[in-house]
């Protein structure tokens, strides 16, 4: 076994962790492969926050034994800490490493293998934090936080990533001031709970404290939040990010529903019109900000009147796009019990409602743009770049990924904006 590939499955924060794993592996001397079916050892960094995840998994390790049957596969990340039984039991897995164990994944490779191999512990009592950047992209992941302390009553994640912990203020700038070094321009800063960090330290240094040390000690040319609570984008913090040109002009809040009385069964810690509040901020503060949510339907018990008025409630919000989640039973959190199931088909016909609303706000809000100009950051495949308010736009011609830029915004194409003209920013 003398190479490794690792494919990450879902968020952002497991994105990072995969990096990590990619720098552990480098380190006992295995070589990264460039696809699965030609690597010894596979690595499968899985997600399982909906039924959906599960199965995507499970695909894998079938696709991996079809095309490379001599693999070793080790498959980790949230579904394993969940379900290590369940994984283990498929035919080609070797070891099945939870999120308690992700950081002695290395060393559990060096010894001998036994297939099926289980390493699972308590996450409630998991303390370390585990993460390196992802900087195999133009814009790298760098997870400065993990678990939550929330129990929503839908979610499984506080309990396969154990409670909210963050990254010292100290290697975050070190990590920033590496990745700058390295020619990244921009940075996305992600966590389970991202608006959390610090609290936990006992230090009274808060998310905004640490935005301003990056700003002040390290020369990254932009930081963008990846996701933070609703009430964790505090007038502060939204103020830091609009009065300086290195914090993108991207704000992207979890609302769920607009529901009142369906965010209460969610167990969600805030009400409508909070929420309002600080998107009235933001868009106040940040007239061109691109402002997103995640949102979802068929919570169970979800009644047609609620989902009229989350709809209703998301109309006049000033999102510019949504990511429409259907609701997905998940086995130990609390909502599987609640009865009241939403039939599928209606679930999926409130999912096309709001993808409706979703496109036709975007439209909404690319057709503003027409004509202005904002910094952009090319991407990997060197046509397209991403500006500093999250419009994709296509490039008339090609760029070296990460080249930093300004556009000028043209036509508008299906999910994005052409290129109109284009400027180096040099400074």
């Amino acid at each position: 076994m003398k190479s490794f590939f690792v494919q990450n499955f879902g968020c952002r924060a497991s994105q990072a962790d995969g990096a990590a794993l990619e720098a552990s592996l480098a380190e006992t001397g295995l070589s990264a492969a460039q696809a699965a079916d030609v690597a010894g050892l596979v690595v499968l960094n899985t997600c399982t926050v909906t039924a959906n995840a599960d199965l995507d998994l499970r695909q894998a390790v079938r696709r991996v034994r079809r095309e490379n049957p001599a693999a070793k596969i080790l498959v980790t990340g949230c579904y394993a800490q969940r379900s290590p039984a369940e994984i283990a039991a498929l035919e080609g897995v070797h070891w099945v490493v939870g999120n308690s164990h992700k950081a002695q994944i290395a060393e559990i490779v060096s010894s001998t293998p036994y297939h099926a191999e289980i390493h699972v512990g308590d996450i409630s009592a998991q303390s370390e934090f585990f993460s390196g950047p992802a900087a195999d992209r133009a814009r790298p992941n760098l997870k400065i936080q993990d678990g939550c302390n929330n129990r929503c009553s839908f979610c499984i994640i506080p309990s396969v990533r154990g409670k909210s912990r963050s990254a010292d203020a100290n290697w975050v700038i070190a990590e920033t001031k590496r990745l700058a070094e390295a020619g990244y321009p921009e940075i996305v800063l992600t966590g389970i709970n991202l608006g959390r960090w610090g609290r936990e330290r006992g230090e009274g240094r808060l998310l905004p404290d640490l935005l301003q040390r990056m700003l002040d000690d390290t020369g990254i040319r932009l930081i963008r939040l990846s996701s933070v609570e609703p009430m964790d984008f505090s007038p502060r913090l939204l103020e830091l990010m609009a009065g300086s040109d290195r914090i993108a002009k991207h704000v992207h809040a979890p609302l769920q529903s607009g529901s009142d009385t369906v965010l209460r069964r969610m167990y969600r810690k805030y009400r409508p019109k909070h929420y309002e509040e600080r998107l009235r901020i933001a868009r106040q503060l940040m007239p061109d900000a691109a402002i997103g949510a995640d949102v979802m339907v068929g919570f169970p018990g979800e009644t047609e009147e609620e989902f009229r008025e989350s709809a209703a409630f998301i109309e006049r919000m000033p999102f510019t796009y949504l990511h429409v989640f259907t609701y997905s039973e998940r086995p130990g959190t609390e909502a599987t019990g609640m009865g009241g199931m939403v039939p599928m088909e209606q679930r999926r016909e409130r999912n096309r409602v709001l993808q409706e609303i979703s496109e036709r706000k975007g439209m909404e809000f690319r057709r503003r743009l027409v004509g202005k100009r904002f910094p952009a950051v090319a991407l990997n495949n060197g046509t397209t770049a991403l500006t500093t308010n999250y419009v994709r736009v296509d490039l008339a011609r090609p760029r070296p990924p990460k080249q930093w830029m300004e556009v000028e915004l043209g036509a508008l194409s299906e999910r994005g904006m052409q290129e109109a003209n284009a400027f180096l920013v040099l400074a």
